[in-house]
């Protein structure tokens, strides 16, 4: 073993023992966890170069097991992962109902409407539930439901962190261009919200309407698309379902810096975060899925690690006991972002840095410097207490 890689382990096992001798007796604890996962048709992209992984969440809630187990065999607490697939048209909420059958704790990768069902659903009162894939606002807001919690960031949290951004470059006048998907339009609106946040205002928009492959005449027609956005100091593209924004940059009418879904991008996770520890988070995933770790991959880790932790600090497997310790001042999260994380007591939201990213590098992590708040700077991004319209979390 190298003397970086030794050096690493006797920090681990340093830690390991201050947990040991710090928290409560030792107890036989065994947590059993469920990840489902409803499998959806996805649209029709101009370019399959990208395509999305077979194993998408479930392995990032996989590294987390491992992470749990490495944790908990020297506090004889063991954990179990039941992975779930439903495809497309199948039942998904049975399949849910079976699982709460069998476990209180579940992973779950659905869209918004199901998840609500899932949450609604008898055997779910008083589980605890993880969202790792569903950033809509109103899942922490009016629609919000008291066992489900997020380690997906909101598309509320990535519109903010962008906004500080462009706030902090002195990019005030925004153009944008939005796709016509259901995603695009959530995130477009996030943006709006956000630019009037942060005293900012999004000119010219329009939408994309092309049926063209851009792959043939890019060059010739997205320029063309652009003449009449007017003067703008960035151009925001909202492309949530990946078909036409890469196809965006240096193709536009004004040289101008691209953001949003290309260019410079609000992420959960990315595998050019390489500071606090993460380069060591991405490399054990890689060699474990032999690909980069991905948002979903990261938020689906987060929800099991955050379940390992609560454990790990109450010696329990008791849901009441784990959910009152996940929402409380005590709980904090290594999340390889530079900040401890922790769960909203109002929305049991993840409170994250969003790092602001391109393909190769690493550009700025929000919250930035100077985004102030009472409590907690993280707390800037998205839904903040007093504009929160969820009841389901209150005592």
């Amino acid at each position: 073993m190298s003397e970086k890689g030794g050096n690493v382990a006797m920090r681990w096992m340093i830690c390991l023992v201050c947990l040991m001798l710090s928290g409560p007796a030792l107890a036989e604890v065994s947590l059993s966890v469920g990840y489902l996962e409803q499998q959806v048709a996805r649209p029709a992209v101009l370019s399959n170069l990208d395509p999305v992984p077979d194993d998408l969440g479930a392995a990032g809630a996989q590294l987390g097991l491992a992470d749990n187990q490495t944790t908990g065999q020297f506090l004889g607490h063991s954990y179990t992962l039941d992975i779930v697939r439903v495809a497309p048209g199948e039942d998904v909420t049975a399949a849910a109902a079976q699982m709460l059958a069998e476990t209180r704790f579940l992973v779950i990768d659905a869209p918004a409407a199901v998840l609500l069902e899932i949450a609604d659903l008898p055997g779910a009162e008083g589980a605890i539930m993880f969202n790792v894939s569903a950033s809509d606002t109103a899942l922490r807001d009016a629609a919000c439901r008291g066992n489900l919690f997020h380690t997906i960031p909101s598309v509320a949290m990535r519109a903010d962190a962008l906004m500080q951004f462009l706030q902090y470059k002195r990019w005030i006048t925004p153009a944008m261009v939005s796709g016509p998907h259901d995603a695009d339009l959530s995130f477009a609106e996030a943006l709006h919200r956000s630019a009037r946040k942060f005293g900012l205002e999004i000119g010219a928009s329009k939408t994309w309407n092309f049926e063209a492959d851009m792959r043939r005449n890019a060059a010739q027609e997205v320029p063309l698309f652009m003449q009449d956005l007017g003067d703008h100091d960035v151009l925001l593209v909202v492309d949530e379902v990946d078909d036409y924004a890469r196809y965006i940059p240096y193709n536009t009418w004004l040289p101008r810096p691209v953001a949003g879904s290309v260019g410079i991008v609000p992420v959960a996770w990315s595998r050019v975060v390489e500071q606090w520890g993460a380069a060591q988070l991405q490399s054990r995933f890689t060699e474990a899925t032999g690909r980069d770790m991905r948002s979903t991959d990261y938020a689906a880790w987060a929800a099991v690690r955050a379940l390992g932790e609560a454990v790990t600090r109450t010696g329990s497997d008791d849901p009441a006991t784990l959910r009152a310790y996940l929402v409380s001042d005590g709980f904090e999260l290594a999340g390889f972002k530079g900040r401890a994380m922790s769960f909203r007591p109002w929305n049991g939201q993840l409170r994250q840095p969003i790092p602001l990213v391109t393909p190769r590098a690493l550009v700025a992590q929000a919250p930035l410097e100077g985004f102030l708040h009472q409590s907690n700077e993280m707390d800037t991004l998205g839904i903040d207490a007093p504009e929160t319209a969820c009841t389901e979390f209150e005592d």
